[in-house]
């Protein structure tokens, strides 16, 4: 094969379409575009989503700054600094949280959020950590570890 030899496929290539040269062209006259109304007019059209004046669905939908999540993860979350008055070597769970009364209600799987300062080495054992959380906590001699 030879590149001179090269050729499109059969079908590929059509001609294009010349509007407005009389009824025997096809396209005469109106083009195609019909007798009246905003489409057969010159110029663009409307812009992608206008609905004719009523309130378009992109402005309909997301009257809020997000949608609401469908299955949300609830947590019981506790910051650092309700951790601080524990002694050093302590195992925090949401258990012994619970029966110690730092934390009164369970609400899901425990999260540790970074807030404060702990200076005791402890044994934490959450179903989350934030990045600072878990640093601070690390810092401070003690683990984390992800339940």
């Amino acid at each position: 094969m030879k590149v001179e030899e090269l050729r499109p496929q059969p079908g590929s290539k059509r001609r294009r379409r010349r509007v407005g040269r009389g009824i025997a062209a096809g396209q005469g006259a109106s083009c195609g575009f019909g007798m009246r109304g905003q489409k057969s007019r010159s110029g663009t059209g409307t812009k992608p989503g206008f609905e004719g004046g009523q309130m378009p669905l992109y402005r309909r939908v997301p009257k809020l700054k997000h949608f609401t999540v469908i299955n949300p993860k609830f947590f019981t979350i506790i910051n650092l600094k309700n951790l601080a008055e524990l002694p050093a070597g302590t195992e925090v769970t949401l258990e012994s949280l619970m029966e110690q009364g730092i934390v009164t209600t369970n609400d899901g799987p425990l999260k540790i959020l970074g807030q404060g300062d702990v200076a005791v080495a402890l044994t934490v054992k959450a179903a989350a950590f934030t990045a600072n959380a878990k640093t601070k906590i690390e810092a401070a001699g003690g683990t984390c570890e992800v339940v």
